[in-house]
């Protein structure tokens, strides 16, 4: 007796970015393959060709690239080319390149009188009782009473989603169709198709929602609706393009991506991570990404939660798939986060932290290409980092000219370690400055052995140094430790910024010494 082989799928529309919704999915699909030895398909439906894009089917190779979720069968691995030397003897994989198979068997259904004409388009009579098993949600009863015949295919000759799903799912050998809640409701037409055209029915697996922290469905419209509420309490009437299209955006009217982006940028305003590839753009490693998804809808026991995809193929199965929606917490996926990047040895750390900054903070690029002092900047955040791109924030000061860094006399911080006392704290840096210019050779560890050395003989302690030092050095006191702060910086750098501090306050150092 042979087992059947496990055959999934995950089958995206190319009208958009891959949402990670869709990500969770595809990662089920793929790993409950992996863990039977399988083949995993990537199929795009394309047959909404109003809606559908060359740049959104590329995105969501690269998408799933990123994720480290292969396909055995699908487009071409090669994003800058998915349509060519498809993967696979199933295809091709594009549902806008199989129409003579669909046609073949709408035909087959009209012969059948199981389908008619009705104003240029092909209908599906739903005629009988409907019963099928769902993994998650156990047995559907549908009366045919509460069935209606449905379209299969459109009047420009385009079939349905119903159609072309079930078509290709059986074409293809699929045994398990795994996918999002939503499709729930329509499963009751597609076993019916399948029925109809002679074909086995696959295992059904429907995963429950992903939601908000409020309650909302996490969609593709939250950017949307977070810039369009932002715009409305700025009063923005206009964005600098489009002012009509714009009207109808704030008016709920349309979603459109750029009046979001550009509404964004002209308030500076963060848009809600939704997508893949908004995760991979603020700096989130795919491995922390992918075990958080996997607890959205799934629980390996044991009270486990972290994991790598080694365990998931292992371990995952439908039995512990829940049916209650879940909800996307932030703060825990930024905690993965920085548990993972933790972790990573250095040499990887600073592969993926150079690839971010000269991505997507250019302004980076010298810094990276200076191995050493590159090396050291890594060593200094590793252990910082809730994301890759959080570093270019908290380590800017490092890249800006010496004149950029701002003094602000009424940061609380300032006040304590620089003004209190009759300016003891920049007195004490001017002091400190004469030594540490003659420190020869410079090194972090070396200045740090001189603040310790000049603090020791003088019975203080080495913060009455190290945090005048740091808000001379990036403006504040929030700096890596000292003497790797004083490695990046360099002698010149640090000494001209002491200079620059003193001359910042020069006239409250003057008003004390009256």
């Amino acid at each position: 007796m042979t087992t059947k082989p496990i055959v999934t799928r995950f089958a995206p529309s190319p009208t958009g970015a891959l949402h990670v919704g869709g990500a969770r999915t595809a990662l089920f699909a793929w790993a409950y393959a992996r863990q039977h030895k399988g083949r995993f398909i990537l199929r795009i439906e394309d047959t909404d060709q109003k809606r559908s894009s060359p740049e959104s089917t590329k995105g969501i190779l690269r998408d799933m690239q990123w994720l480290g979720l292969r396909w055995d069968e699908g487009p071409n691995h090669a994003a800058d080319d998915p349509y060519a030397n498809q993967l696979g003897a199933n295809g091709p994989y594009f549902q806008s390149q199989r129409l003579d198979i669909y046609t073949k068997h709408i035909n087959q259904l009209i012969e059948a009188g199981l389908a008619y004409e009705d104003d240029g388009a092909i209908r599906f009579r739903m005629d009988k009782d409907v019963t099928f098993c769902d993994e998650v949600f156990g047995e559907m009863k549908i009366a045919a009473a509460d069935l209606e015949d449905f379209v299969i295919r459109k009047a420009d000759g385009f079939p349905t989603f119903h159609m072309a799903v079930v078509i290709d799912d059986a074409l293809m050998g699929v045994t398990h169709v795994i996918r999002g809640q939503e499709h729930l409701n329509n499963t009751s037409k597609h076993v019916a198709l399948l029925d109809a055209l002679g074909f086995e029915r696959p295992t059904y697996v429907h995963l429950s929602s992903i939601l908000n922290p409020d309650g909302s469905k996490m969609s593709k419209r939250d950017k949307a609706k977070v810039a369009r509420k932002a715009a409305k309490d700025a009063k923005l009437t206009s964005v600098g393009f489009d002012d009509d299209a714009f009207a109808a955006f704030l008016d709920k009217k349309n979603d459109e991506m750029k009046f979001a982006l550009a509404i964004a940028e002209q308030l500076n305003l963060d848009l809600p991570e939704i997508n893949v590839a908004d995760f991979r753009d603020s700096g989130y490693i795919p491995a922390a990404l992918l075990n958080y998804l996997a607890l959205l809808g799934w629980n390996p026991g044991d009270d486990i939660e972290q994991f790598d995809l080694d365990f998931l193929i292992q371990q995952f199965g439908f039995d512990r798939i829940g049916k209650s929606n879940s909800k996307f917490d932030r703060a825990k996926l930024l905690s993965f986060n920085s548990d993972a990047i933790s972790k990573l040895d250095t040499g990887t750390f600073s592969m993926l932290l150079g690839q971010q900054l000269v991505a997507h903070h250019p302004e980076y690029t010298d810094l990276v290409n200076d191995p050493p002092r590159f090396a050291m900047f890594c060593l200094a955040y590793q252990p910082r980092a809730h994301t890759l791109d959080e570093v270019a924030d908290m380590g800017r000061f490092f890249i800006i000219h010496n004149s950029e860094v701002q003094y602000n006399a009424d940061d609380k911080q300032v006040k304590k370690n620089l003004l209190k006392n009759n300016c003891e704290g920049l007195r004490t840096l001017a002091d400190f400055a004469t030594e540490l210019e003659q420190l020869t050779p410079f090194s972090g560890e070396d200045a740090h052995n001189l603040i310790k050395r000049y603090c020791e003989e003088r019975e203080m302690n080495m913060g009455k140094v190290a945090q005048p030092l740091r808000i001379a050095i990036s403006g504040t006191v929030v700096t890596p430790d000292i003497a790797l702060t004083l490695d990046i910086m360099g002698k010149k750098d640090t000494l001209l910024r002491i200079m620059r501090c003193l001359d910042a306050f020069s006239a409250q150092m003057e008003v004390t010494a009256e």
